[in-house]
């Protein structure tokens, strides 16, 4: 067969087996951001949602090149993805690289290059790049994550280069997003003490926090907390690992005569030193299972977890304080209710909740926000375009929104389950990873969970570059998924 009889072969073949409902679905997100951006910055004197002054107008530019730019991708061959993901990889990370010394300062972030007329930013395609590489890796001669520590070291090297080269450019948001990839980890064999002890790490440092202000017994009431969930941890680790009824009974019967003690003080009213007390308590049960670690070694595991938690409730405040800048630091006590600030770090998320609050059931109707109009939640037709979806359309449009981004994911997941590869495996999961993290940072950001970090909304927030970013994440996963059939 000759060379051009082949490519057309390869052509037909390709949109045969491309999967048409999530080329659907992408249609019609964009197409719905697209209108959601209208209405988020429209303008009385300049009324058309096709003008170019317009930024729906500007929007369906991008649009159009990314359908352009998703075609062209799915007529690659699928093999190139592959042989050419460290290249892609190494290209991104010298882009990145040079992204600080040649970019402007905007906002105090210098992360977007200018392109005569547009403006791009490498951290939205370093997304692909790094799934792509991560991919390479894992589809490597007999290569398994928990084969050898090299090999964590390796798959955390891919991730975090990009995240530091990123964090340089004062994009703390976009960094984050990164951290998405612990999934992919996990689903490739990582214990789950991981992720677990990241949550842990999550929730220590937010009750801490939250409830530093008030004390129990002379303790802050986030640090007395603290250290009653490292008890319940301990002990149920201790269970799980022991297996011996003797181990479970010494623990429960100790911290059950602590409590018996403290309670009998505080009746007769004696003032204990309640953290000493607790620390003393804590550190008698950890030797305890120390002893018999050396004779079950997975007991090491709720020695090393209590340990661990305990350095990092001390360590927080110092890295609040000293790691952390005051802007940061007063977003993440305004997402924690510890601090209103209405006129200032919190008037965004103050206004966005109003705007989505008044949207009702089923909304005030296209184009008859009043929060929208009079343009009192400022980014919204960028990082805030969900509060506008929900302000004029209420809790329906927002649950069709929520629902178009259920059913891309478990899209994306099914045809990582499918692939014959790993390559295409990892790469698939890599992709529903960013667009759960995005989807649940930027929703949580908007409705008040989640400190304002700045990320967008896959295919509704306004701009290129992650338009782009996320095109070419979505169809190199369908060029894979359509070409399948070929690595059998």
């Amino acid at each position: 067969m000759c060379p051009q009889a082949r490519r057309s072969n390869e052509v037909a073949e390709t949109f045969r087996n491309l999967d048409w409902p999530t080329v659907a679905i992408y249609l019609v997100m964009v197409i719905a951001g697209m209108v959601s951006i209208y209405a988020a910055s429209y303008d009385f004197d300049e009324a058309s949602m096709f003008s170019y002054n317009e930024f729906s107008g500007k929007q369906l530019r991008w649009i159009g090149l990314s359908l352009v730019l998703g075609f062209v991708l799915l007529m690659v061959n699928a093999r190139m993805y592959e042989t050419y993901a460290y290249p892609v990889y190494v290209g991104l990370l010298v882009l990145l690289l040079i992204t600080p010394f040649v970019a402007h300062d905007i906002k105090g972030s210098r992360s977007w290059i200018s392109l005569g007329p547009m403006s791009l930013q490498p951290a939205e395609f370093a997304k692909f790049a790094t799934a792509l590489a991560l991919a390479k890796l894992f589809s490597g001669y007999h290569f398994v994550l928990n084969a050898s520590w090299k090999n964590y070291a390796r798959a955390l090297a891919i991730i975090f280069l990009p995240v530091l080269l990123i964090l340089a450019q004062n994009e703390t948001g976009s960094a984050l997003t990164f951290m998405a990839l612990f999934f992919v980890l996990y689903r490739e064999g990582m214990s789950g003490l991981i992720l677990f002890a990241a949550m842990f790490a999550v929730v220590i440092f937010v009750v801490s926090l939250k409830f530093a202000d008030t004390t129990v017994g002379g303790v802050p009431t986030g640090e007395f907390a603290v250290l009653v969930m490292v008890v319940l941890v301990s002990v149920v680790m201790a269970i799980l690992y022991s297996k011996r009824l003797q181990t479970v009974r010494n623990l429960l019967i100790w911290y059950g005569g602590l409590a018996l003690v403290l309670g009998c003080a505080g009746i007769a009213g004696l003032e204990l030193p309640l953290l000493p007390v607790m620390l003393g308590a804590i550190g008698v049960a950890t030797v305890y299972i120390s002893v018999l670690a050396f004779t079950r070694s997975k007991l090491w595991i709720p020695v090393c977890t209590t340990v661990l938690a305990i350095g990092f409730l001390f360590s927080v405040n110092v890295a609040f304080d000293k790691v952390l800048q005051p802007h940061q630091q007063m977003r993440i006590k305004v997402a924690l209710g510890i601090v209103e600030d209405l006129r200032g770090t919190g008037y965004n998320v103050n206004q966005s909740k109003i705007a989505i609050g008044s949207g009702g059931f089923a909304g005030k109707g296209f184009l008859n926000g009043t929060q929208t109009k009079l343009k009192y939640v400022p980014e919204q037709h960028t990082d805030f375009i969900f509060c506008t979806i929900g302000e004029e359309e209420g809790f329906v449009g927002s649950a069709i929104v929520t629902l178009l981004f259920l059913g891309l994911i478990l899209r994306v997941i099914a045809i990582g389950e499918r692939q014959p590869s790993t390559f295409s495996r990892v790469y698939a999961y890599c992709v529903a990873s960013y667009f759960i993290f995005h989807f649940c940072i930027n929703i949580g950001m908007v409705i008040g969970l989640c400190p304002v970090i700045g990320i967008p909304l896959p295919f509704f927030s306004y701009g290129g570059s992650s338009l782009w970013g996320f095109t070419i994440l979505l169809f190199v996963l369908l060029k894979l998924d359509a070409s399948r059939k070929a690595v059998l």
